[in-house]
């Protein structure tokens, strides 16, 4: 029998923080000492909170910081329950199992990069920066959005000192136009988002017909997908097993899996996170999620937001 890859570590919440009210930062580190799994910059962790609760959150802390994860996370009351289960049930001491690190964002070591961050949309960019500075590069700039205080600046302080940072709060200023703030760079930068669904709206118009490789949206919020009026029933096949079941139209992949017992994590179960992703053998699938490219879909697909062009989806499950 092929033994099955790991894909979770153990850790212990070894502190916790509540920089400002609604804001929860944890520590995360081998019970043991060792190091934990490598990361890139910009990479994310996925969370298994509970049965079913799997949640995504991005790494805080400098890549070089091999012996903890550091995660944030906003209290979002009208989630869908992990972020109050982290703030309301999780404390120092208890084991948690994470995934291991996947995802990041590669800056241009040479021309301007440029970070777009609203609220808590900064965590993802908190490495990125915390490691941009550790090596030593100083083409960068931030352009944080908060509505009030910010939550995090003490994350990316040396960059703050340096004057790499431009924070507005918009509780006292205007919105910034994203536009006017890439306009401010020379041709050849490279730009990155993460924030509200009304700030990646205004940076995908911003960035309509930029190359594909000089800009990266990072969301954390599932974008709603449109049901299909001429969607056909499939038949869902997980091949290891031979596992088969019907998925009619407006019914969830996901729950058919889970009734087909299939070995597959979900955590955003909006195409966003990419924990689900599973190679596809059979379809074509439809795709409806926000972050394969067209080369990685030829053979991937996220799982938990698909659907199938033909009768039959079959998948490496």
């Amino acid at each position: 029998m092929t033994p099955k890859p790991i894909r979770t570590v153990s850790t212990v919440i070894r502190h916790t923080s509540e920089p400002i009210p609604g804001i929860r930062v944890m520590v995360l580190q081998d019970e043991d000492g060792w190091e934990l799994p490598p990361f890139r910059p910009g990479a994310h962790i996925d969370i298994h909170l509970e049965k079913r609760l799997v949640r995504t959150y991005s790494l805080c802390n400098a890549p070089h910081e091999n012996d903890r994860y550091v995660i944030a996370v906003k209290r979002e009351e009208m989630g869908r329950g992990g972020s109050i289960f982290v703030h309301d049930r999780l404390a120092v001491g208890q084991h948690l199992q994470v995934s291991l690190p996947r995802g990041g964002m590669e800056v241009d070591p040479q021309e301007m990069n440029i970070f777009i961050a609203g609220g808590i949309g900064i965590t993802p960019f908190c490495s990125v920066i915390r490691d941009m500075e550790y090596r030593g590069l100083a083409n960068y700039r931030l352009y944080w959005s908060s509505n009030g205080p910010a939550c995090l600046p003490e994350m990316i302080q040396p960059a703050v000192d340096a004057g790499r940072v431009d924070i507005v709060n918009t509780l006292t200023a205007p919105i910034p136009d994203i536009s006017e703030q890439l306009a401010r760079h020379e041709n050849g930068i490279r730009a990155f988002c993460c924030g509200p669904a009304p700030m990646l709206d205004a940076f995908d118009k911003a960035v309509s017909d930029w190359p594909e490789e000089r800009f990266h949206v990072e969301r954390f919020t599932p974008v709603r997908i449109a049901s299909d009026p001429n969607a056909k029933p499939f038949t869902l096949v997980l091949a290891r097993s031979g596992r088969q079941q019907v998925v009619e139209p407006g019914d969830s992949i996901v729950e058919a899996l889970i009734d087909m017992d299939a070995d597959i994590s979900f955590s955003c179960e909006g195409g966003i996170c990419g924990l689900c992703r599973t190679r596809w053998i059979e379809g074509p699938p439809v795709h409806n999620d926000r972050i394969l490219t067209a080369e990685e879909r030829a053979q991937d697909v996220m799982i938990c937001v698909a659907g199938c062009k033909g009768p039959r989806l079959v998948i490496d499950a």
